[in-house]
């Protein structure tokens, strides 16, 4: 259960159209003249990098019936560039004692190498060749192609949580690209080809349309002069399209499914509501959002956990789930895990009857000042993780958020009220937006005399 000062700063300053501004917790961004915004996060504790790049295209931006093509193409850019053979960037980052790797979701698509800090050059010289000189070929085009479909088949199809969970979002989304797999609708997969992964290479693959987020033992100096000598020199697309998305419509009334499958070791009972993401200057309501999630389901203290699997004794396991960092409206989701014995239909009327309570009860203040705590320690601690800052970085600018927003994000956190919370529990918690499905096991046949 569902991302460089001494004499160069001068110039600096010149080149781009944004200044050089640095944060207090050692984040400075700028962006290149082809647009390619960068952003380096200070970190000199240990002689240690992570580099990537992050393009603002995901399987939301996909073609119609072309789904996975995302990240069919993040699979193709480990293959074949004009100087590069297949395999040899990752091969090269080995040789040199890093780890590197990629993945894709509904927003953004991003590329990774977590080396020694010298290397940085090196990692930047190979990222900016794939960025524009792939050079895959039809016989790798159909190798990878087949490797995708096995992960489909390892990670989806083998697992009836995943499928169960595609059909959720499915019926969450009727019109939203959201709603379609990330990897794709394995039909579609099965047809995709070179031209499709070149179309989407050549629409999005472009700096204007990239972040570049440089964490660790680095300065800006050093970051901008390598970004302007490998990233600056390639052109932007003036033809990148504007990023707009189907949009769903009113959701007027509740919707249901069951998913039945007879590999089903565990079954329960989920909801998903639609709910509000961060915003740009705007993240208030999905602060306050964050924090209902962990009072309702975020641990052995929340709320669910506390009237379902002690006072009722009626699940074994009890959550609630928010991920507010995405480009358009996303999902609250509640679950119950009933205990043997208790129906999928008893569940749900104890969670519906417990949510209730909860909008009754409201927050406890004590509860609520421990969530705060824990939150604001673990944003610190994340601060001690190269590849944990980055990606905080990288993912809130690839759905719009800016540099300021993720720095007022753990102070918008700690200035949610208990009223914040119960008007945003009140907001979302409305079933007319919602889908309920149940995870079970096939009806048994009975033989009849």
């Amino acid at each position: 259960m569902p991302r460089f000062r001494s004499a160069l700063a001068g110039l600096a300053l010149t080149l781009s159209p944004l200044a050089l501004h640095a944060a207090d917790d050692g984040v400075t961004s700028f962006t290149l003249d082809n647009g390619m915004q960068v952003v380096v996060v200070e970190d000199h504790r240990a002689p240690v990098l992570q580099h990537m790049v992050w393009y603002k295209a995901g399987s939301a931006d996909e073609p119609v019936g072309s789904s996975g093509v995302a990240h069919f193409l993040e699979h193709l850019l480990f293959k074949a560039t004009d100087t590069l053979a297949d395999g040899e960037l990752s091969a090269t980052v080995a040789a040199n004692g890093g780890t590197d790797n990629a993945f894709t979701s509904y927003d953004y698509t991003a590329y990774f190498q977590r080396v020694a800090a010298d290397r940085l050059e090196l990692m930047m010289r190979m990222e900016a060749d794939r960025m524009r000189n792939i050079n895959f070929t039809t016989e790798n085009v159909a190798t990878e192609r087949d490797v995708i479909l096995e992960e489909r088949n390892q990670r989806t199809d083998s697992n009836p949580r995943a499928l169960y969970s595609e059909q959720m979002n499915a019926a969450q989304y009727l019109n939203h690209r959201y709603g379609v797999p990330i990897i794709g609708w394995r039909h579609e997969m099965e047809a995709l080809d070179k031209a499709d992964a070149l179309g989407f290479y050549n629409t999005y693959y472009y700096p204007n349309n990239a972040i570049l987020v440089v964490s660790g033992d680095v300065t800006p100096e050093e970051v901008r002069a390598l970004a302007e000598t490998y990233y600056g020199v390639i052109p932007a697309n003036p033809d990148l399209p504007e990023r707009v998305r189907s949009k769903e419509p009113p959701q007027t009334t509740e919707r249901r499914l069951i998913y039945r499958d007879a590999r089903v070791a565990q079954e329960y009972v989920s909801r998903s509501y639609l709910a509000a993401e961060r915003d740009p200057g705007d993240q208030t309501e999905a602060a306050a959002l964050t924090l209902l999630a962990e009072v309702l389901g975020g641990g052995q203290t929340s709320y669910l956990t506390e009237k379902l699997q002690f006072e009722q004794q009626k699940a074994v396991f009890t959550g609630a789930f928010y991920r507010g960092t995405s480009l358009d409206d996303t999902t609250f989701d509640v679950v119950i895990l009933p205990v043997p014995g208790v129906s999928l239909e008893e569940a749900e009327a104890a969670m519906d009857a417990t949510l209730a309570q909860f909008l009754e009860d409201g927050v406890d203040a004590e509860q609520l000042e421990r969530i705060k705590y824990q939150l604001r320690a673990s944003q610190v601690y994340q601060r001690d993780n190269v590849d944990g800052i980055a990606r905080r970085y990288g993912a809130a600018l690839s759905v719009g958020l800016t540099v300021e927003d993720v720095q007022a994000w753990p102070d918008i956190l700690q200035a949610v009220t208990e009223e914040d919370i119960m008007n945003a529990a009140r907001t979302v918690l409305t079933r007319e937006a919602s889908v309920t499905g149940w995870l079970t096991r096939p009806v048994s046949e009975e033989v009849t005399q």
